[in-house]
This record gives structure tokens, C-alpha cells and sequence, in this order.
């Protein structure tokens, strides 16, 4: 059996050849989160506490320097996961079990291969700012593969990943059209580039996540529902109500 459970933000929980994932996993209440001169607000409190996700055979952690995608909570988390994949400063930066994967290296979990595929946090040239983020595609004798994208902002991107892998079923695309002071530009997909990115990847099934419950996301989940009507996608779209599994 093949589910998804979305919780909040970023965070999935991914079953697949028997295999239990978390993906970025945040369980804080609503707080502020300073990063230097600004902060990140998370305005919504956790659908899952980590004790009711309980044990996953990995992490997929798309980049650690980022509070919507790796909480107080998600920290503590990591040092109950047996192994958490991870981009290379992350892992420096973790320890533990925090395990680099380079773009388009893989390691196996269980049944499941995962290969690290690229994520642009931003536009061109601007990863000295955002700092670096990875990708994941899972595959499996016999299962779905998915993608899941991280924090990705570059369509020319979702191309690479559509080359290297031309059978995506399953897409976990991190949208919001987020934004903060830092870059005067989206650091995430927008509901319009969401919705190119699902036509470029071959029209797969696809969980929208990274769209509601902080500040700083700039275009929630009606909007992006409403890109993919206009997109003549609505019915790719898995449910994505927090906290229900989608079976698949």
C-alpha cells in the first residue's frame, strides 16, 4: 500500500513498499523565528504532534537553515529517526544520523530507492542568500514513484527532473509563492508555475503542500486549487486535507 499524509506546511508522511518516510518534518505551536534582521511567523499549530507520527524508517529533509521546513520540534525529531537524507551543509550542520545525498546520488531505505534530485530556493543566483535545498524521488519494484520537491522555484529545474525521470505518478510539490525581504522574489512555485510544473512532469497525481499556515506564504491552497481549474488540472489534484491519508 502506497499513502500520503500531509500534516502542515511541508510535512508528509510517506508510506511506500513498506517503508515509512517523514518528510521536513515541523510540530511547533505558532511562534516568530528570527533570521537575522527578519522573522518567519508560523500562524497555525500542529495537526500531528511528532509522538502521534511516531517511528519512520527516514528523514527526507529538503534543507535544515529554514524554520518552516525544520521547526524546534522537527529538530528534536531528528534525533529519534534512524537516518535523516539530507543536502551536504545540512548534514555537516546536524550530525547525528543526518546523511548527505547529492543531487542525483541515491541511497536505499528498506525496498525504496531515493535519489536526491535538484531544488532552487529562489531565482538565478541567488542560492548565497537562500542557502542549498534538495529534491527527492522515491522509486520501488512494484509502486509509484514520487517526487517530492523541496523548496524549488525553477521550472528549469522541474525539466531536469522530468528528463532523469519520465514516469513521475505521484508529485509532492512544495507551492505558496513564498516570500520574505530577503530576495525581492518568489523562493517557492507559485500556484502557476504549480500547475506548468504538473504539465511538464506528464500530468501526475499531485499533493499540494508549503501553502497555508505562515506569514510568509503568499498564495494559499484555494488560490493554487483555483490555478489548476483555470490549468484544466483540478483532477490530478490529490486531497490535501492535514492530517487524512490519501491512499493510493
Amino acid at each position: 500500500m502506497t499513502s500520503l499524509t500531509p500534516l502542515d506546511g511541508p510535512t508528509v508522511v510517506i508510506e511506500l513498499a513498506g517503508t515509512r518516510f517523514l518528510v521536513d518534518p515541523t510540530f511547533d505551536a505558532p511562534q516568530e523565528y528570527p533570521v537575522g534582521s527578519r522573522s518567519l511567523r508560523k500562524l497555525t499549530g500542529p495537526t500531528w504532534s511528532a509522538e502521534r507520527v511516531g517511528p519512520v524508517d527516514a528523514v527526507l529533509l529538503s534543507h535544515d537553515q529554514h524554520a518552516d521546513n525544520l521547526d524546534h520540534a522537527g529538530r528534536a525529531y531528528l534525533a529519534t529517526a534512524p537516518l535523516t537524507l539530507t543536502t551536504g551543509l545540512a548534514a555537516e550542520r546536524l550530525g547525528g544520523t543526518a546523511r548527505a545525498l547529492p543531487s542525483w546520488e541515491t541511497a536505499t531505505v528498506g525496498a525504496v530507492t531515493v535519489t536526491a534530485v535538484p531544488a532552487q530556493h529562489g531565482p538565478d543566483g541567488t542560492e548565497h542568500l537562500t542557502g542549498p535545498v534538495t529534491g527527492f524521488v522515491l522509486t520501488a519494484d512494484g509502486a509509484p514513484t514520487i517526487y517530492v520537491s523541496g523548496d524549488n522555484a525553477s521550472l528549469r529545474v522541474v525539466d531536469e527532473v522530468a528528463a532523469r525521470f519520465p514516469a513521475v505518478d505521484v508529485a509532492v510539490l512544495f507551492a505558496g509563492a513564498a516570500r520574505t525581504p530577503l530576495v525581492d522574489d518568489v523562493l517557492t512555485l507559485t500556484s502557476d508555475a504549480a500547475a506548468e510544473a504538473v504539465r511538464r512532469l506528464g500530468r501526475p497525481r499531485t499533493l499540494p503542500v508549503h501553502t497555508d499556515g505562515w506569514a510568509h506564504f503568499t498564495e494559499d491552497g484555494a488560490r493554487l486549487r483555483a490555478a489548476f481549474a483555470t490549468a484544466g488540472l483540478t483532477d490530478v489534484l490529490l486531497p490535501a486535507l492535514p492530517g487524512e491519508p490519501v491512499r493510493l
